[in-house]
Parts: structure tokens; C-alpha cells; sequence
């Protein structure tokens, strides 16, 4: 799809665009796309003064297809524009595909890097092993919205010779003088792992080391990211394949990281044990930034591949999926915590607080609300919320039951060793979850239009906000 392709078929975006406008599950205070399919989160990065907010877009399907790069940009988390297409696949080493990729900032310019998808068609293949090529490409822009040529800077043979055709998601960062990249593998025994290269310049780039699991864990990780807060460094992954063990691994996919001691000069690592982010149905394929103040703040798919669940009623519509709120990551005692970034704050409406609520029954005005039940005493609780969403806590057990109104999705449990706080986001079709201040999340879609009822259970502080949606400047559907 080049970009002539996009304008051909701008009226068939138009036409979904006028029916997803009436849609009541469309959400209020999370980015979705302007029409069809979103997945990944893409390039995340702030560039004088402005937030890019790139992701995989299918703008003429609601069902997964030919992929762009969709583009939203902003100041201030509360007014976003969308921008033209920023990238599509139109050069011979992208041509099935831009799939993922990341932006690195540096010197008033902006590095992308990506994977560029191509798919052999001249005879049957498994993909897997043979049938196509995974491409590391490069580009640059002074702006945000504009970029150079493409330029290939690894291709298959620049991968170790025991990799399958799954090699992709390249994130780079900086370690002195230094470059890296990442990039999630699967090899030809089927085990997931990382590939790290080294550059000086950005532009060539040799193999440096792997990353993996002594045991196998998954056929492929996705989606890697190479971060550190506070002294301490997180390989965060998206392992496929991993098995379900009681309360870990329930989805059909995962997303998480490794505490990771690492020696980038000695080639040596240490990983420590996988710590699953979100607890939910709806989350996968993240991607971190730090932005001008700072903070190191983590945006997620909010779907997820080959989910026995589904969003059928948006669909109907012309659109699926979308993407997480913001999140800020902090490191406490060695573990990642998330907590929403303090710009939403801004959307807050009305306020209503109670202290030492024991038991209490009421209908939430508004189907966009924040809830905080604070100083919980955590020997039996329960919240349900929009009637049918039920968060239950009792012996170390958190409990998530969505499936009156899941489309297929059920129930999730976690072990919460006590539980202090939920702060709660309910959208017009999700919800998210901060358990104990970021603790652990949960993350998942909903379908119900019934009143915004709330029924507490147990000993609490409450603060209930009514909120605004964001403000999003669409292009011209006329």
C-alpha cells in the first residue's frame, strides 16, 4: 500500500468514519484509530515540545490487514491531532508491511527503526522457517511528520545463522557511546529469545549478544524493550507460547519483563524471574519513551493476537481495538510499578469523597469515571461496577469477573499479598485497573450500555470523579 493506494481508497476510511461516529462504545480518554484495525503502539517518543504517538494501523478494515503506520500527535495528553499516515509499505523491503518499530532522539533529529515484512508467494511455505523476509529498516525526520529515504541496515543474513524468519521489533537505546538494539526472535528449535546489536553510528550495526532463558520460555518474544529506572534494568518481552500455571500465563499471550543484570561490555546477563504486567484480557505488544520531564512512560496494545474473545460489536462498526492509557513506570524494590501520568488528572469533572465507607450501593451519573477506594481493609472485599464487573479480594486472591459482558472473556485471578487500594478507569467499552498504587494492573474490554452502577463491599475510602473525554482533532471525513 503506497501512499497513492491510501488516497485511492480515502473514501472507503470516510465511509467507516461516518458509521463509527454513533458508535456508544467508542472511548472517551483512550486513542483508538480514526476507522479499522489498531494494534501496536509505534515509535513513541516527544520531540520538541510534541508527543508522537505512531501505531499499526489498517484503515479500511476492521479486521487485521496491509498495515501503516497511523500517526496521533500532542502536548499535553488531552488535545490530540491526527496526522497523516506516516509510514506505509511501498519500497521492495517492506512491501507485505511496516511492521513494528521504535524512534531513538538525538542531535534534533529522529531515528525510526522498524521491521519491514515481505512474504514469498511463488510457492508454499510454513513462514516460519522459510517463506519470508524480516527487514531492519532505518529512516530519519527533522519533524515528526516527514522523513528521508528508507535504508536497510540488517536483513537475514545478518542474523545468527540458527534464527527462524521471525526476527522484529527493533527498540534502540544508549549506553555511553554507545547504540544498541533490540530485537525479539524466535530460533529453529522454537525458543523465544532477544537479539542485541551494537552501532557507533546508527547506521551499521553487528551482532553484539542473545538474551535468553536457561529453560525454554515460549517459541517467540515479542515486542522487547531494554529499559532502566533508578539503577536497576528491566527487559521487558512478549513471550508467545508460554504455558498457563494456576494464577500466570492465563492469556493466550503475555507481556512483561525480566529484572535483568546486565554487562553490555562483557557480554554477560543475569535474568531474573518473569513478572507479568497486567492481569487482564486486553493488553500486549507495549512500548516505552522518556519524555521531556523525564518520566519513562509505557503505552500498550489494548487487544491482543488470537484471543478466543472478541469485539464483535465494534466491529459491526467499522473499528477494533485501541490503545492504553499512558503510564508512568517507576522501580520499587526491584519491581515495576505503573501508575496513570498525572496529565489525566486534567479530566476530572465533578468529585464526590467518602471516608470509612463500609457497604454502599449507588448509580455513577456519568459512564466516564474514576473511582479510588482507598485504605481498604483487605480481609474481604468486593467492587462490582457497571453492574456486571466484579473485583473481589479475599485470602491473597484477587478476582476479576467481566463475563456477563465479556464477549467470550471470563474471569482472571491474581495473588495480591494484601490489597490497600484499587484506583479504577471506566471507559465506554474498557476498563483499567492500578491495584496497591501500581502494584500489579488489569486491563480489558467490556460491551454494556446498562447504568454505571457501583456496589462496595467492605471498609474503604472513596473518591468518585466524573471525567471529560480527550479531545481529538480527526482529519476531514467531508
Amino acid at each position: 500500500m503506497t501512499k497513492q493506494d491510501y488516497l485511492n481508497q480515502i473514501g472507503v476510511k470516510k465511509e467507516l468514519q461516518k458509521k463509527i461516529k454513533n458508535d456508544p462504545y467508542r472511548l472517551g480518554f483512550h486513542l483508538m484509530g480514526p476507522s479499522g484495525w489498531v494494534n501496536d503502539p509505534n515509535g513513541l517518543c516527544q520531540f520538541k515540545g510534541t508527543h508522537h504517538i505512531y501505531f499499526q494501523y489498517t484503515p479500511f478494515s476492521p479486521l487485521w490487514g496491509m498495515k501503516c503506520w497511523g500517526h496521533y500527535s500532542t502536548k499535553d495528553y488531552l488535545h490530540f491531532k491526527e496526522e497523516e499516515p506516516f509510514l506505509y509499505p511501498d519500497c521492495s523491503y517492506d512491501r507485505d508491511g511496516v511492521y513494528s518499530g521504535s524512534a531513538f532522539v538525538e542531535e534534533n533529529q529522529i531515528h525510526y527503526f522498524y521491521t519491514g515484512n515481505v512474504k514469498l508467494l511463488d510457492k508454499e511455505y510454513d513462514y516460519i522457517l522459510e517463506g519470508r523476509e524480516q527487514n531492519t529498516l532505518h529512516i530519519t525526520s527533522n519533524d515528526g511528520y516527514t522523513y528521508d529515504q528508507k535504508s536497510l541496515v540488517l536483513d537475514h543474513d545478518d542474523y545468527p545463522s540458527d534464527m527462524s524468519k521471525h526476527v522484529r521489533d527493533p527498540k534502540v537505546f544508549k549506553e555511553g557511546d554507545d547504540y544498541y538494539m533490540v530485537l525479539g526472535a524466535r530460533d529453529v528449535n522454537d525458543c523465544g529469545l532477544v537479539l542485541l546489536y551494537h552501532s557507533k553510528d546508527l547506521e551499521k550495526w553487528t551482532f553484539h549478544m542473545r538474551i535468553q532463558t536457561k529453560n525454554k520460555f515460549g517459541y517467540m518474544w515479542e515486542c522487547p524493550d531494554l529499559i532502566e529506572l533508578d539503577g536497576q534494568k528491566f527487559l521487558i518481552i512478549c513471550p508467545q507460547g508460554v504455558q498457563q500455571e494456576k494464577y500466570q500465563y492465563q492469556n493466550v499471550y503475555q507481556l512483561g519483563y525480566f529484572p535483568i543484570d546486565l554487562d553490555l561490555h562483557n557480554k554477560s546477563y543475569r535474568l531474573k524471574d518473569f513478572v507479568e504486567f497486567d492481569g487482564g484480557f486486553d493488553i500486549y505488544a507495549s512500548q516505552t519513551y522518556v519524555d521531556d520531564l523525564n518520566r519513562r512512560i509505557l503505552i500498550a496494545w489494548m487487544g491482543i493476537p488470537d484471543a478466543s474473545y472478541h469485539n464483535q460489536q465494534t466491529i459491526d462498526c467499522g473499528w477494533q481495538h485501541a490503545l492504553t492509557m499512558p503510564r508512568e513506570l517507576t522501580q520499587h524494590k526491584g519491581k515495576i510499578f505503573q501508575k496513570p501520568i498525572d496529565e489525566l488528572k486534567n479530566l476530572r469533572k465533578s468529585e464526590y469523597k467518602e471516608l470509612s465507607v463500609k457497604q454502599k450501593e449507588f448509580v455513577a451519573e456519568h459512564d466516564l469515571i474514576e473511582l479510588i477506594l482507598a485504605n481498604i481493609n483487605n480481609d474481604c472485599f468486593s467492587c462490582i461496577v457497571k453492574e456486571d464487573i466484579k473485583i473481589n479480594y479475599e485470602q491473597g486472591v484477587l478476582s476479576f469477573n467481566i463475563e456477563p459482558i465479556g464477549n467470550g472473556r471470563t474471569h482472571r485471578q491474581m495473588k495480591i499479598a494484601s490489597l490497600d487500594k484499587l484506583h479504577i478507569f471506566v471507559d465506554h467499552s474498557c476498563i483499567e485497573i492500578f491495584v496497591n498504587d501500581g502494584e500489579k494492573t488489569i486491563t480489558s474490554r467490556f460491551y454494556s450500555l446498562k447504568p454505571n452502577k457501583i456496589e462496595i463491599q467492605g471498609e474503604c475510602d472513596l473518591e468518585l470523579y466524573q471525567l471529560d473525554s480527550m479531545i481529538i482533532d480527526y482529519l476531514s471525513v467531508e
